[in-house]
């Protein structure tokens, strides 16, 4: 099982602690307060979804919400979950790709000033932006410009990258790029790193099903889902489908909102409850829940404790506008975390 597995890592790690690097598309979010649902409507926006656009549409929607309240933040699924990590100081790394421009600028800025050890490729290609739409009951609708993002390939990944990582972390938001994807795990693979993949979207499973089963099967260690995501990727409710992969993976965690949270590992399932909280925005609830699960994994959490670490974090990102936890609070969230053993 997978405690065979990280013991095996550990005893051939020179390092004093595991390392997480995670790839996806590094993107500016610009987060964005609507006023009524209908704002969706008009720019055709699935309310929800992660929907891709063009650089003109994009600039569309940017234009046509302009009036309302806006804050701006590095972002990208994979690197809000990285970031997290970082500010529960853990050693980690993040790859992705920019424009040579102001939002690039930015996003490498935002990403270093956290500890990040960053391996940023560069393109004349504009830097992506994704406008996130916050509904007043706290859902979010991406419309999102990959830019340079979307430039990156498999022949832009060294692997000798991952000598220094024990565990890369793939945002589903890549799986549309199908031999990026397969070449950077079979390398990361071929370095000894387990994977961990979140589905990101329950659209983009829906898209890429076939080649995300096959991915899983082969080569995928950890699963994170939301109830839509594990529901399009598996045709089962919550329960049904982490049963289901239990079979295929070594830790499999599909997240229910409001319920919590169910972890199949070490043969078991697990089931955590969430925190009763106020939701002001949902935007990178999954992400920082697996910025404090993947924390508890490396530092031997038991898997309800892996999940509790998830769901402080995720239960603290949704109390606020955008996919970043205030610094202020930070400090505090570290204790929390880092105290979940002692409360056995």
């Amino acid at each position: 099982m997978v405690q065979k597995k990280y013991v095996h890592l550990q005893i051939n790690s020179k390092r004093d602690h595991m390392k997480i690097i995670g790839i996806g598309n590094a993107l500016v979010d610009l987060l964005t307060q609507i006023e009524e649902d209908s704002t969706l409507e008009a720019l055709n926006l699935p309310k929800g979804s992660m929907q891709l656009v063009d650089g003109e549409n994009s600039k569309k929607a940017i234009d046509a919400t302009s009036s309302f309240k806006r804050t701006i933040a590095s972002g990208g699924s994979a690197a809000n979950t990285i970031h997290g990590l970082a500010r529960l100081g853990t050693p980690i790394g993040f790859i992705g790709k920019i424009g040579r421009d102001e939002m690039g600028t930015f996003f490498k800025n935002d990403m270093n000033q956290s500890g990040i050890e960053t391996y940023l490729l560069e393109s004349d290609t504009p830097s992506g932006v994704a406008l996130a739409l916050v509904s007043p009951d706290g859902e979010r609708t991406f419309a999102t410009f990959l830019g340079a993002a979307v430039e990156m390939t498999e022949k832009d990944i060294n692997s000798s990258i991952f000598e220094n990582f024990d565990i890369l972390h793939i945002e589903g938001y890549l799986l549309q790029n199908y031999s990026l994807i397969s070449e950077t795990i079979k390398a990361a693979k071929e370095k000894g790193l387990l994977v961990s993949v979140d589905l990101a979207s329950y659209n983009v499973v829906e898209d890429n099903r076939d080649f995300l089963n096959e991915i899983i099967d082969k080569y995928t260690d950890i699963v994170f889902a939301n109830e839509e995501e594990s529901k399009a990727l598996t045709g089962l409710e919550p329960e049904e489908s982490v049963r289901s992969l239990q079979s295929r993976v070594d830790i499999a965690v599909v997240k229910t909102g409001a319920e919590g949270s169910l972890i199949s590992m070490n043969g078991e399932i697990t089931k955590v409850p969430a925190n009763k909280v106020k939701v002001i925005d949902t935007t990178g609830a999954g992400d920082l829940y697996a910025s404090g699960f993947l924390y508890g994994l490396i530092n031997n959490y038991a898997p309800y404790e892996c999940g509790l670490a998830g769901t402080i974090l995720g239960g603290e990102v949704i109390q606020h506008i955008g996919a970043k936890i205030p610094d202020e609070l930070w400090k505090d969230l570290r204790e929390q975390v880092k105290n979940i053993k002692d409360r056995d």
